[in-house]
């Protein structure tokens, strides 16, 4: 049996044809600087070929796909990988759907679940008897769990002898009409079209009175469709009139369109006009609202609609999203509402309660899901979710947390032989809690897997079975094996910048805590989510580190209550001193694109400037060639096989899709007259594939091109391609980005940099180099505040805020305040604990 999986010649983006065995069966972790290569071994090379050998061996043609530029891979295991990003931007997701475990408890509901006769009042219990011919005790979970058909068979109340419709789990459903609120169809929230953001009543159309209609086509073909539909109807329409004297007949067709009931009403007997396109006018507030609703399946989209509707907790169901028939059913006297609301441990601990409650009879029938249930909630406790509630939107979640979420479901999948890829899975994880992540990592390997995770973290890294260490910089300059082996060889291997961070005992000696200044951002008895009236000074003109244990109230605190309050500069917020700030920069865990067409040099408007450079040479002029043909975004000089984007995206169906190639340009972006037009011997496409680094000499003497460049190499992103898609950038790495985009506008007047874990993604060496950089901008005369969980940056902090004790319903209050020497020093604060073991260690 082969027990190592044998890369040879690797040569992917920056590796040096490099030759590596990785064991089989173990915990291995892949390290590095920023940039030195990790993705293009563990995604690029042996995800990428697992993949493509996994498709051979099921006799599928995979001529297309682009083999990783590498020799030969040998003992590759079937491969899964897992992610950062949080990618379910369904609003319609819940904590408790992702996981189903709402599935489950939807199922002892309906068989289990107490009601109130509407007629009588009285608690009708579970018709038990019909419940047992349906449910034989050796009847499998997922029978179980199957969803009931469209027959509804009816129930009398005992008492009365009213009839009722018998429970079902679609009943508990709010993706269903049997159990979603018909007031917000389930989604817990109601929209109400703002007619201020579209119209402006006092102009008319000609003038601009429908704000939306802000193109030269646009207009004249919407004034032109009215005035068809007007005319079909036998009445003028005045494009000229301002809106607000329009006569009844005239908004309605502006509003609602030629098929609303209400217009179709004053012309009874009249049909629309038969003609495609002019006369059939949908009607403006018509079309916004229909769009809304195509869009309310995905956050993303229905965010690009918020600015035209104002959304506000439903008043039918409170935003529970279930009808109040559902919501009156209890179990062990609780609603399913009131039991989505519980965090996970309080869950576990209702579940026990019940189960000790329910009779003989009833635990024989249920026992396939009471088991399946438990095991799936304590494998979500083992992993350090126990704060997270059911009802949480999946969109919410932490990208850490939806990566924790699925390595705990995949605990629970038995499978064997895989090799496991995870992309820095102690994201956002406190210290204290890092330890049950590594424990069911350690589960999936001694199921007999392959777990390599991508990851900085020295604890992490000090209890691995086998580091390999890449390097020994970034960029060009990576890309080597700088040592690989167990923690204590590479602790001795010299080369190995990894390696002098292992089993270090050095105290922290770092640059004298800032002090006095009389400015202070007070916050007052803040109760957002979790927060318990919390109420805290924070010191402005210093590097303040907010802290504690995930789901303690963090981001709550500083993105929910500082940022908004400062945002609406609202008199009554709770929150005083904002005019001590100039101007606010926020840099959180957000994608910067998500769409293949951004990149480095468009994100960071370096590619602005470089079109225009390219467009005013000599031979671009010559050509006729202006900053259009430049972009890869516009029709002119980029390739239209790809659009510009230098791949073509294959559809595997039931697999990922999959990127090669695209043969008409050979990945270049752009037609040959604009490739031939070249700036010291580089093409435009040339450009995005150098580094940032290899940039700043190119373009030295471009001053505006030089500062935007400086400014990426001074955030530690000197590694980074121009052409690199902002979608692949890690969680920290976009945050940098962000960073140095909002460095460039700044004026030097007094900011406050609000950072969510700007360590996501660094390696120790480049976590010095930012600590260096977040103090500079302290000297500088600003204020930063982040939420970290890095104790080396919360050891270079001037004053820390420490929230707990523990997450969700335990955690909103401030359980330690002070420097990092006086935090050490509160037995109540899990990170004082772990400071003391950096700034006094031996104690």
């Amino acid at each position: 049996m082969n027990d190592v999986i044998e890369i040879k010649g690797a040569r992917e983006n920056n590796l040096k044809n490099i030759s590596l065995r990785i064991p089989k069966h173990k915990l291995i972790v892949l390290t590095g600087v920023s940039g030195s290569g990790k993705s293009s071994i563990a995604m690029h090379t042996l995800q990428k070929e697992c993949q493509r050998q996994y498709m051979e061996s099921m006799g599928m043609v995979t001529d297309y796909l682009n083999k990783p530029n590498v020799d030969s891979i040998t003992g590759l295991s079937p491969s899964i990988s897992i992610g950062q990003h949080n990618n379910n931007r369904n609003p319609r997701s819940t904590v408790g759907t992702v996981t189903e475990i709402y599935t489950y408890l939807r199922v002892l509901y309906a068989r289990l679940g107490e009601r109130p006769c509407p007629s009588c009042g009285r608690q009708v219990k579970p018709v038990f008897e019909r419940q047992i011919s349906l449910s034989s005790p050796d009847k499998e979970s997922d029978q179980l769990l199957e969803e009931e058909g469209d027959e509804e068979h009816i129930v009398e109340c005992p008492y009365c002898r009213h009839k009722l419709p018998e429970l079902t789990m679609a009943h508990f459903s709010f993706n269903k009409a049997q159990g979603a609120c018909s007031s917000c169809g389930g989604l817990g929230f109601t929209s109400q079209l703002k007619q201020e953001a579209i119209f402006d009543e006092s102009l008319s159309i000609t003038q601009g009175g429908v704000k939306a209609w802000d193109t030269d086509f646009i207009l004249p073909y919407y004034m032109d469709s009215l005035q068809s539909a007007a005319a079909h109807y036998g009445f003028e329409f005045d494009v000229h009139l301002p809106i607000k004297d329009y006569n009844e007949v005239q908004r309605t067709l502006l509003f609602y369109g030629v098929f609303s009931e209400s217009f179709q009403a004053m012309f009874p007997g009249k049909k629309p006009p038969k003609t495609v396109g002019k006369g059939k006018f949908e009607g403006i507030i018509t079309t916004f609202q229909k769009r809304y609703q195509e869009a309310l399946n995905d956050e993303e989209s229905r965010k690009k609609w918020t600015a035209y509707f104002a959304t506000q907790t439903c008043e039918a169901c409170q935003g529970t999203r279930l009808k109040k028939e559902s919501r009156a059913v209890t179990l062990d006297g609780a609603s399913i509402v009131e039991v989505s609301d519980y965090a996970l441990d309080e869950l576990w601990d209702w579940l026990q309660r019940l189960q000790s409650k329910l009779s003989e009879e009833a635990n024989v029938i249920l026992q396939p899901i009471l088991q399946d249930l438990t095991e799936r909630i304590r494998r979500y406790l083992d992993i350090g979710l126990y704060y997270l509630t059911l009802s949480r939107p999946a969109v919410s979640l932490s990208g850490g947390e939806a990566q924790r979420l699925r390595i705990a479901s995949l605990l629970g999948s038995g499978l064997t032989g895989v090799l496991y890829i995870l992309d820095e899975p102690t994201t956002g994880l406190h210290p204290r809690d890092s330890h049950k992540l590594l424990a069911a990592l350690k589960r999936l390997r001694d199921l007999g897997n392959t777990v390599l995770l991508i990851e900085h973290d020295v604890d992490v890294m000090e209890q691995a079975d086998y580091i390999i260490d890449i390097g020994p910089k970034a960029g060009k300059d990576g890309g080597y094996v700088v040592g690989a082996g167990s923690p204590r060889e590479l602790q001795r291997t010299p080369s190995s910048v990894t390696g002098r961070y292992l089993f270090a005992q050095t105290p922290y000696l770092g640059a004298p805590r800032r002090t006095g200044g009389d400015q202070y951002l007070v916050v007052k008895n803040a109760s957002a989510h979790n927060l318990k009236n919390v109420t805290v000074s924070i010191p402005l003109h210093r590097f303040v580190a907010i802290t504690g244990v995930s789901g303690a109230g963090k981001s709550t605190f500083l993105f929910h209550v500082v940022e908004q309050a400062i945002q609406q500069g609202r008199s009554d917020a709770p929150v005083s001193g904002m005019e001590h700030i100039s101007k606010m920069i926020t840099v959180t865990q957000e994608p910067v694109g998500k769409i293949s067409r951004s990149n480095i040099a468009t994100y960071t408007d370096l590619f602005t400037m470089i079109r225009a450079l390219y467009a005013g040479l000599p031979d671009a002029k010559r050509r006729r060639l202006t900053a259009k043909h430049f972009s890869f975004n516009t029709a002119g000089g980029r390739c239209e096989k790809c659009k510009g984007l230098g791949a073509l995206q294959m559809d595997m169906h039931f697999l990922p899709d999959v990127e090669v190639k695209c043969p008409a340009c050979n990945g270049k972006r752009f037609k040959k007259d604009v490739l031939e037009v070249k700036y010291q011997g580089y093409s435009i496409s040339d450009v995005l594939d150098l580094t940032v680094e290899e940039c700043l000499p190119l373009f030295g003497e471009q001053k505006d091109i030089r500062s935007k460049l400086e400014l990426l190499i001074e955030v530690g992103l000197n590694y980074m391609k121009l052409g690199q898609p902002t979608s692949t950038l890690s969680g920290g790495e976009a945050q940098r980005m962000k960073l140095s985009r909002e460095l460039g506008k700044n004026g030097g007047s007094h900011t406050l940099f609000l950072l969510d874990e700007p360590t996501t993604g660094l390696h120790p060496a480049d976590v010095e180099r930012l600590i260096a950089f977040l103090n500079k901008l302290v000297d500088q005369g600003h204020s930063v505040i982040v939420i970290e969980h890095h104790l080396d940056v919360i050891c270079a902090a001037d004053w820390i805020i420490d929230f707990g004790p523990e997450g969700g319903k335990a955690g909103g209050t401030v359980i330690a305040q002070g420097t990092p020497e006086e935090v050490q020093h509160i037995e109540s604060s899990y990170t004082g604990q772990y400071l003391r073991g950096l700034l006094s260690p031996g104690h």
